[in-house]
């Protein structure tokens, strides 16, 4: 999963105010990149196909002509739930 650290099997760690951009795809599917920070201006720690089906975390959403953005306050744990299709939870305590 490029550079986001695991969180055990299929689950990946996603940091403090990591911003999560979910852009449609023609083929039915999601291009979903992870960015450390909103405001760092560094490249995205992870990009991939598939489907964020569900956040469980302290975020803001926010619409935009080409999808979302899911900005977490707190960070989270990215897990994959099976084809394809993923969630975003907040971080054990």
């Amino acid at each position: 999963m490029n550079h986001l650290a695991p969180a055990g099997e299929g689950a990946y760690h996603l940091p403090r105010h990591a911003h999560v951009i979910v852009y449609t795809a023609r083929d039915d599917g999601e291009l979903v990149t992870v960015y450390d920070c909103g405001a760092a201006q560094k490249p995205p720690v992870a990009q991939f196909i598939g489907h964020l089906v569900r956040v469980q975390a302290d975020a803001r959403t926010d619409q935009s002509p080409t999808g979302y953005v899911v900005r977490l306050r707190e960070g989270g744990v990215l897990e994959e739930q099976g084809d394809g299709e993923w969630v975003i939870r907040s971080a054990p305590a």
